[in-house]
């Protein structure tokens, strides 16, 4: 390298060295700078990866506990045979109206949903009914063992300004069917013990052929 720069001229010197800081430069532009937030940005992924990886682990240090809750979501609520939920519902809210004090003035059908837990089932009524009358009513609705609960609710007074006028989405869960436990299949079969050979044969459990003479 040093015999070749002492053979240019200073002006070609010049260019050559000029020529190569180009070069360093578009290598460096090409190559390593867009590269130099590649170690923070490993980093940071290698912090979060860490943050993740312990956030799992204490969940799963926590499965005995979510394990339990789930055991006790699944035994709160009321059991009713599925058929009778719908009827049940209905005779719970007109037997609690009627010692409240409030008016039923319409029903709607009622909707059906289920999760893992529960059978929700889903009522709409229009009600008529003092204040007093209306907190009693939803007060004790909510007691019930089928948690009862109000999931819209709409007001406005009625025509004479001395009672309300209600809407209201109720909407009671009761405990899915305990799923039926199927009865623990044997899988033991009824193995003969063997039988030590005899004279260097195998035991075996064929008959005998009968011989068959034939008269000539």
């Amino acid at each position: 390298m040093k015999k070749f720069f002492a053979q240019l001229r200073p002006l070609e010197r010049r260019m050559a060295v000029g020529a190569l800081v180009v070069l360093i430069l578009v290598l460096n532009a090409l190559f390593i700078w867009p590269h130099h937030s590649d170690w923070a940005n490993l980093k940071d992924r290698m912090a979060t990866a860490r943050k993740n990886l312990a956030r799992y682990r204490d969940v799963i240090a926590q499965s005995a506990g979510y394990d339990t809750l789930v055991k006790n979501l699944a035994n709160q609520g009321e059991f009713v045979a599925t058929e009778d939920m719908a009827i049940n519902f209905m005779r719970t809210i007109q037997s609690q109206s009627a010692a409240s004090g409030v008016g039923i003035a319409n029903t709607s059908r009622q909707m059906t949903r289920t999760n893992e837990f529960f059978t929700e089932q889903t009522q709409n009524i229009t009600v008529t009914a003092t204040d007093a009358q209306l907190v009693d009513f939803l007060y004790k609705l909510g007691n019930d063992a089928s948690m009862i609960r109000v999931r819209e609710l709409e007001l406005q007074p009625d025509g004479a300004h001395q009672k309300l006028n209600a809407n209201i989405q109720l909407v009671a869960s009761y405990q899915k069917k305990p799923a039926a436990v199927a009865p623990a299949a044997s899988t033991a079969s009824a193995v003969p013990a063997a039988t030590k050979p005899r004279d260097g044969f195998a035991p075996t459990n064929s008959k005998p052929k009968s011989a068959t003479i034939t008269a000539k």
